[in-house]
């Protein structure tokens, strides 16, 4: 089987619909609940086979890298949107109904503040981390 950076980025296919680990882990992210996304995401990622596992390994890790920001482990934050980055950039700007594109804009505006990290702690209170925007048909 070609793993995921073998196959054409429009040509991976998406489970129908979500697995509910995947909507639960989404919800949960939304919610700001960033381990427990990080718990639901993982039992999806690790139960899937296919190269779809990397778009929930991808969101897993920007939400992992939001839990280290909120404890103010930058370091830690940045190697995991790092990683992020690399599990997400194989799908298009919007899979399985997920806008990809859109979050990892968000990701950009994170890591752009954090290079004033004495502002960090109050941009994240005021809604730095935004909701994953997907839609399920």
């Amino acid at each position: 089987m070609p793993n995921s950076t073998d196959l054409d980025r429009n040509s991976i296919p998406c489970p129908q619909p979500l697995p509910d680990t995947v909507l639960r882990g989404l919800e949960y992210f939304n919610s700001g609940k960033f381990f427990e996304a990080h718990e639901y995401l993982e039992i999806a990622w690790r139960a899937e086979k296919g190269p779809i596992r990397d778009l929930y390994r991808g969101i897993l890790q920007v939400g992992v890298g939001y839990y280290h920001l909120q404890r103010g482990n930058l370091t830690g934050a940045r190697k995991l949107f790092s990683r992020a980055r690399r599990c997400l950039q194989i799908f298009p700007a919007s899979q399985c109904g997920i806008d990809l594109a859109g979050l990892l804009a968000d990701v950009d505006a994170v890591e752009a503040a954090m290079q004033t990290p004495e502002r960090l702690r109050d941009r994240i209170q005021a809604g730095l981390f935004k909701p994953v925007r997907y839609s399920i048909d």
